[in-house]
């Protein structure tokens, strides 16, 4: 129990948290948005893999970090619209489709790495975002400009949702798209939108791991973040708080087996210290999942003018 409350008062910890948080944070309020107007993105996890690699490598050929940002949030929107054409202009198969982006994505950016340095050995670095030093709060003040932005969005998008007519057209069209056309509103516009600043979102998601939390860009970093924001949006009820703190809390799970495997001492296989996070988070899924309120017409192809 010392232990425990040790871990919970250390603030390197809770900044450990927030760190591994963030590109969940972002993943996670991307997929909102294409949820919330009714489409599944399983593109996810390729367009966080070419977040990651067109923003490093930006950096690395001269460009400001800033500008790496944009460019990774440019491709992931670039990714959207492919993705959008399929599904809304094209009414095809969500789940394949996305799976289809996320192969197309991972492998163009992997190819791209090997035939831009193909005599490499070890990834080639950059120069990070430095961290936050002249902030007051020890835990924030640790961390980079990315993770204040990521906290930001989370009110932003949270304001514009239930605050805004956007925000009510968006929720509407994910939940009965007829009616947003009998308003003169076109579905397939707004579908559009909300999946390009989603998948903005990605891939500025994985771009924070090259240009925040690593300095370089290396094969399979990406790790499976994709889909726990996937899962994470369930958990959420779709809810831009509720998905802050889904991340949070896979993100302390995650934090939490790490300090576990440097004081276990070798007593258990590490295997079991890294599956610890996933099965705590599965579980959580489990009880909040069954009394989650998904948007109805998510899914569901929409061809105008149907009834």
């Amino acid at each position: 129990m010392n232990e425990i409350l040790l871990l919970l008062a250390d603030v390197d910890f809770w900044v450990a948290v927030l760190r591994i948080a963030t590109p969940l944070i972002f993943g996670t309020l991307g997929v909102l948005l294409c949820e919330r107007a009714g489409v599944l993105n399983l593109g996810i996890e390729g367009i966080m893999v070419a977040g990651a690699f067109t923003g490093w490598l930006t950096v690395y050929l001269g460009g400001s970090l800033w500008l790496g940002v944009c460019i990774a949030a440019l491709t992931g929107a670039l990714f959207g619209m492919l993705h959008s054409l399929l599904v809304v202009r094209l009414p095809l198969s969500q789940h394949v489709a996305g799976l289809g982006i996320t192969l197309f994505a991972t492998s163009l950016s992997y190819y791209t790495y090997r035939v831009t340095f193909p005599k490499v050995e070890s990834p080639p670095k950059i120069e990070s975002f430095a961290e936050m030093n002249w902030l007051p709060i020890p835990i924030l003040s640790q961390q980079t400009p990315l993770t204040l932005l990521a906290l930001a969005l989370v009110p932003t998008i949270g304001y514009v949702l239930y605050r805004t007519p956007l925000g009510l057209a968006l929720r509407a069209v994910g939940e009965n798209p007829q009616a947003v056309e009998s308003q003169g509103i076109d579905v397939m516009r707004l579908r559009t939108g909300a999946i390009v600043a989603g998948s903005a979102l990605m891939g500025v998601g994985g771009a924070f791991l090259t240009l925040a939390a690593f300095n370089s860009f290396f094969f399979n970093m990406v790790n499976g973040r994709g889909w726990i924001c996937v899962a994470l949006i369930v958990f959420a009820s779709w809810r831009p708080g509720k998905a802050l703190f889904g991340a949070i809390l896979f993100a302390f799970f995650d934090a939490a087996q790490l300090r576990l495997q440097q004081s276990g001492g070798g007593a258990l296989p590490y295997q079991l210290y890294l599956m610890l996070p996933y099965v705590l988070s599965i579980l959580a899924l489990v009880l909040v999942a069954r009394k989650a309120a998904y948007p109805q017409a998510l899914m569901q192809p929409y061809v105008k003018g149907a009834r």
